[in-house]
């Protein structure tokens, strides 16, 4: 198989609709747009315009905030670092190089979710009590960064 003898599966597309071709095509005269009236016009309106009327979107109160200086943390739940091997250092760098998190972002932050059966080193930026509470009890130390 070459890469020009590639087509698309059988039903996967779908021939375009042939508008203006004449009355027995059923899609002839008006093409399907009826008689006169803004829809059968180019340019009809962007979709949410309401006629010049002040639209929805635009009539509904604004609320809320968004703090753009908000420090978002990658969650690691404690259960997921049984992959590691018994005292192992784990840091933020082996937890993106095993794909555990996909960013970093402004640091990671270990949570309580799940249980640890081996003992390990774990280096965050934050942790939260019951992940302390999970790690020491494995034997492992928690290493704040």
């Amino acid at each position: 198989m070459k890469i020009h003898e590639i087509k698309p599966a059988l039903g996967a597309t779908q021939a375009d609709k042939r508008l203006g071709r004449g009355t027995g095509s059923g899609l002839g005269k008006t093409s399907g747009k009826g008689h006169k009236g803004q829809k059968a016009r180019s340019g009809a309106p962007r979709p949410g315009f309401e006629g010049g009327q002040m639209p929805l979107y635009m009539r509904l109160p604004k609320r809320g905030f968004t703090n753009h200086f908000r420090t978002e943390y990658a969650e690691v739940n404690v259960g997921d670092l049984n992959v590691f091997e018994a005292n192992t250092v784990v840091t933020p760098a082996l937890l993106l190089a095993t794909g555990i998190i996909k960013k970093t972002l402004d640091g990671v932050k270990i949570l309580g979710g799940g249980e640890l059966d081996r003992p390990l080193t774990v280096q965050a930026a934050k942790f939260s009590a019951a992940a302390k509470e999970k790690i020491e009890a494995a034997k492992g130390s928690i290493e704040v960064m």
